[in-house]
């Protein structure tokens, strides 16, 4: 995307973003409370992910887990045992991500762009898929509206840089009208076998290992 492409992303990103963020924070203070309820502190889960060209930002989120136990060694059986009631219910209908409209409007992320994974996750992409950070993060993407947690990492890598090479702002009002129907409908929330995402560990075929 040419310089005045990327400013009138920018200026779209704050258009929606600034009114969204103000308009919502009545549901925000409400899913808040429920939150501190049912899980306690902290109400938000904030965590450094990579963003444009890889640098770091801190992402923030509703919590949804409980805190992990000291003896858990990061399987998904140990987040299926995390995972709360209020925590599926907030995943399924994306209220979980609401804060994450102020990471749009600091400029950490855009509303649409390949979705911002973990920092231990940047060693293990091939030099193509390590092209999703060319552009900023965003909070959907092709790939979430193209099968979400549904798809393999590789299939979601592919559109990630599908998307760096051919975005719009058309292309993106299609993706967040998309996005809509996609949390209607509650498609793909979770990989099989797991309460989200299987961890990523490389793609072993692309770096030639047994």
């Amino acid at each position: 995307m040419a310089p005045g492409s990327s400013r009138a992303k920018r200026a779209f990103d704050l258009a929606v973003a600034i009114p969204a963020a103000i308009l919502t924070l009545p549901l925000q203070g409400v899913v808040a409370l429920a939150v501190l309820a049912r899980l306690g502190r902290p109400v938000l889960f904030r965590q450094r992910r990579p963003g444009l060209h890889g640098e770091p930002f801190e992402l923030v989120k509703f919590r949804t887990m409980l805190p992990k136990p000291p003896e858990a060694d990061g399987d998904d059986l140990a987040d299926a045992e995390r995972m709360t009631t209020l925590g599926r219910r907030l995943r399924s209908t994306s209220l979980d991500e609401l804060p994450t409209l102020w990471n749009v409007v600091r400029g950490d992320m855009s509303l649409v762009g390949p979705r911002p994974l973990l920092m231990q996750y940047l060693p293990r992409y091939t030099p193509e898929q390590a092209r999703r950070h060319e552009v900023r993060p965003g909070i959907t993407g092709l790939a979430q509206v193209s099968g979400r947690n549904a798809l393999s990492w590789e299939e979601k890598f592919r559109l990630d840089v599908e998307y760096v090479d051919h975005h719009t702002l058309a292309g993106d009002l299609r993706i967040l009208g998309a996005t809509v129907r996609s949390v209607v409908v509650r498609d793909g929330i979770a990989a099989e076998g797991s309460p989200t995402a299987h961890e990523f560990r490389g793609t072993t075929q692309d770096r030639g290992q047994a």
